[in-house]
């Protein structure tokens, strides 16, 4: 089956920043992290959830396990001001993907991150690639090597 551009996008992405994965193409959504989980035979906590929040007019990444929530409260904490969910369009403007397919890499520009340190103790988990049938595996290890990242416990209960 052939990759989507926004598929290709991220595996390029991905192989540029020296990770040899292929991003796949599911049949069933991967949409939800359990629509992901049974998609691809791994637990819901292994599924990394990209959650976009508006921090003043900028965006900020959640990198959570699929098994939590987060914690808006503490994230504002962290991040120092007021944050809300973001929109549909404002999450397609800041990171190139639409929500349900947000990858943790190849945005337009690098988006200030949180991974949620609940991911860090599986040995391999996985992320979206650009849409809601797209996925790609990796160690979590590697999604503390992105850019502006942040590492946190406790920002997903």
């Amino acid at each position: 089956m052939k990759l989507s551009a926004k598929a290709r996008h991220v595996q390029g992405t991905l192989r540029a920043l020296g990770l040899d994965v292929h991003v796949i193409e599911l049949a069933e959504s991967t949409r939800t992290a359990a629509e992901a989980a049974s998609a691809v035979g791994c637990t819901v906590g292994q599924i990394v959830k990209s959650l976009v929040f508006r921090a003043g007019e900028g965006p900020v990444l959640v990198l959570a396990s699929g098994a939590n929530f987060v914690d808006e409260e503490r994230l504002a904490t962290l991040v120092g001001t007021r944050i809300k969910r973001a929109r549909a369009d404002f999450v397609r403007q800041h990171t190139g993907y639409a929500i349900g397919g947000v990858a943790p890499v190849g945005h337009p520009q690098p988006i200030p991150t949180f991974v949620d340190e609940d991911l860090l103790q599986y040995e391999e988990v996985w992320a979206a690639a650009g849409g809601p049938f797209t996925v790609f595996a990796c160690s979590p290890d590697f999604l503390a090597t992105l850019g502006k990242v942040t590492c946190v416990k406790r920002i997903a209960d």
